[in-house]
């Protein structure tokens, strides 16, 4: 594979200055920003880990928990802090942040207290919501160091997703990036407004987004594969020597699209994520709950499952089956 060269927009030698601590070339440390305060004066706060190799290179930035419910993230960066991996630099920065939305994480939610989404608050304000501030605090306090970040995620509410990386088309080094992760599948996605992607585009920073497994829920497949994942990309940037496991066959897909629901009731899949499908074929049934009626779900194209609704009920037009399509196997 080719390799990546990313170029850091810091000059090594300077110090990595956040909210007035000061972290020399070789110098690591842990770090905590507060971005607010809740009503009970409890005060909510970004705990950053800073790790610094005597030797320039890039500066990449992994982050996890922007939505509080999504704890896969949180854990996979959770097992590599706890594995001391990072301690182990051999060149550039890594800014590990395994837990963004604090509030969510505490409440099993995806928002913050006023119902806002962290994901759709970016570049933020210090004046707005806690969602406006805590995505400011990033942005301000954070990404202006950062050469490259990999954000992780699960998919919402009852939704599972496949182990995926998604990518933005126009960013040529984050396809590059997603190829080296090496997920099972690799999705081309475009940005959405006032996003964490959107405003590491606009700042010039290749970033990818990992999905994998579903909301309050942990996956050991996900979790694996999500560290995997950081160490093939750590490793081919020179950044840590280990071990990693081989890439598996990964399938990229240049679209995508959800399978809804024709009708409400009880809904029982036959076939889930990770699956190859067929044009016409049955994916799964809704039945309503008086046993008077059955719909069929069948899929509308040829592709794979990338993502799956585990919901027992639904209603008619809910999201049941993601499917990628326009596939082809790197």
């Amino acid at each position: 594979m080719e390799t990546l060269n990313i170029e850091s927009k810091h000059k090594h030698t300077n110090p990595i200055i956040i909210d007035k601590e000061s972290f020399a070339p070789g110098e690591s440390g842990t770090i905590s920003i507060n971005v607010g305060r809740l009503p009970s004066d409890t005060r909510i706060n970004l705990i950053a880990h800073i790790y610094r190799s005597k030797f320039p290179g890039p500066v990449v930035l992994l982050l996890g928990g922007v939505h509080g419910d999504e704890i896969n993230g949180v854990e996979i960066i959770r097992r590599i802090l706890d594995q001391d991996a990072l301690l182990n630099i051999q060149r550039g920065t890594i800014i590990a942040i395994p837990l963004l939305n604090v509030f969510g994480f505490i409440n099993f939610s995806r928002d913050v207290p006023d119902g806002k989404d962290v994901n759709r608050s970016f570049p933020g304000s210090m004046s707005g919501s806690l969602a406006s501030r805590v995505a400011r605090t990033l942005t301000k306090k954070i990404l202006p160091y950062v050469d490259l970040a990999m954000d992780f995620h699960t998919g919402g509410a009852s939704r599972y997703n496949y182990p995926q990386i998604r990518y933005q088309k126009a960013d040529k080094i984050g396809k590059k990036l997603a190829q080296i992760f090496s997920a099972p599948f690799i999705l081309q996605k475009p940005l959405i407004p006032k996003s964490f992607r959107k405003t590491c585009s606009v700042m010039g920073i290749p970033a990818v987004v990992y999905e994998a497994g579903e909301s309050v829920r942990l996956c050991g497949v996900s979790i694996e594969k999500g560290i995997d994942g950081i160490m093939r990309v750590l490793n081919h940037l020179k950044m840590l020597e280990t071990d990693v496991p081989e890439e598996e066959k990964i399938v990229h897909f240049s679209k995508s699209t959800w399978l809804r629901a024709p009708y409400s009731g009880m809904f029982i899949w036959s076939r889930q994520s990770g699956a190859q499908v067929s044009k016409g074929e049955q994916l799964g049934v809704i039945k309503d709950p008086f046993g008077t009626k059955t719909v069929k779900v069948f899929a509308k194209t040829d592709g794979y499952i990338v993502g799956h609704n585990n919901a027992s009920v639904v209603n008619q037009g809910d999201a049941l089956f993601h499917i990628g399509f326009e596939s082809k196997i790197l």
